[in-house]
């Protein structure tokens, strides 16, 4: 492998990508380990995918990319899928085409070269994006490596081989946006990530349990009320009354089931309501008016999604202008 890249080629590669690539991989590597029978540690798995984008001259962008079903016993790739992703791409984004691949890994390998020809076809000098998933403390660069191939004459053969190529990052508005996000969400503590879902669902879990014994609370004052250990408070009733119709309007038996009998005695909770109604409970009208709050509730949900997603259309457009886009700059998905 040659040390660096004389093609002379400007690479500008996109946060997307990387973002995509360390997806990928922790995905696969999830699967991987939760499969795995108790037996010694598997090696750290590999993925592979195509990243496209656009070349102006000899400037070349990577925008985005998309996995790829390869056989690692074949060393063959899935030409339908291809050209099926390609051809959905190219309905949205009509200058996007496929550059090259992804892998990870510390190094390229041998039999990456054979993925690399088989894309030959498609793109006559595709790139080579390789993302490093160890962790290495102590480097300050981000682990991410792009090659080119190049025609060189090893020992009086002609020979492919993969040569370094420097790179910088290009970001929009919108990536800039994102990888803040998520950059935020990285543990300020030096906690893994593991810890802070952890606690995450602990205090998740604390409000269900609270929740649940105020619930308890209320269906034992009912019962009391019934029984006529404490004096009948028609307001209280009523806020009773009102809490139960906000609950979803479903029908089915296991609904019913798994959401409306959490407490035993429920059903015994409505028959207490109509018990201290004294102009008598008309079950009808209960469930008129119930399904008429449920009606404001779902409008006023629709309206409310109908603004965030009119705000995001005016933000999308702000990014992109017509002033970009007349300058080349594609829009980010």
């Amino acid at each position: 492998m040659a040390s660096s890249s004389s093609s002379g080629l400007t690479f500008k590669l996109h946060p997307l990508v990387i973002v995509n690539i360390s997806d990928h991989y922790t995905r696969v590597k999830s699967q991987t380990n939760g499969c795995s029978d108790g037996g010694p540690p598997s090696p750290p798995p590999r993925v592979y995918g195509c990243v496209i984008g656009v070349q102006r001259g000899r400037t070349v962008e990577i925008f985005n990319s998309f996995e790829l079903l390869y056989d690692p016993v074949t060393h063959s790739l899935d030409r339908a899928f291809i050209e099926k992703k390609q051809e959905l791409y190219k309905k949205v984004f009509p200058h996007f085409y496929i550059l090259g691949w992804y892998s990870t890994g510390s190094d390229a390998e041998e039999s990456d070269m054979q993925i690399h020809k088989a894309l030959m076809d498609i793109n006559e000098s595709p790139v080579y994006v390789l993302l490093n998933p160890s962790i290495n403390p102590a480097q300050k660069d981000l682990p991410v490596t792009i090659y080119e191939s190049e025609l060189h004459v090893i020992d009086g053969i002609p020979q492919l081989i993969f040569v370094c190529s420097s790179y910088t990052i290009e970001t929009v508005e919108a990536e800039r946006i994102s990888v803040d996000h998520v950059a935020h969400l990285k543990p300020s503590d030096g906690g893994s990530a593991a810890t802070q879902l952890a606690a995450h669902l602990t205090g998740i879990h604390s409000a269900i349990k609270m929740l649940n014994s105020r619930i308890r609370v209320l269906h034992h004052y009912l019962v009391a009320m019934q029984k006529g250990e404490i004096p009948c408070e028609n307001s209280l009733l009523r806020q009773v009354s009102s809490l139960l119709r906000r609950l979803p309007a479903i029908e089915s038996e296991k609904f019913q089931d798994d959401f409306l009998m959490l407490l035993p005695g429920y059903e015994n909770s409505i028959r207490i309501i109509k018990s201290f109604s004294t102009d008598g409970f008309d079950f009808q009208i209960y469930l008129q008016e119930y399904n008429d709050t449920l009606l404001i509730a779902y409008l006023a949900m629709f309206t409310n999604c109908s603004s965030t997603m009119n705000e995001l259309v005016d933000k999308f457009n702000t990014a992109y202008d017509r002033h970009s886009r007349r300058g080349g700059r594609t829009a980010f998905i």
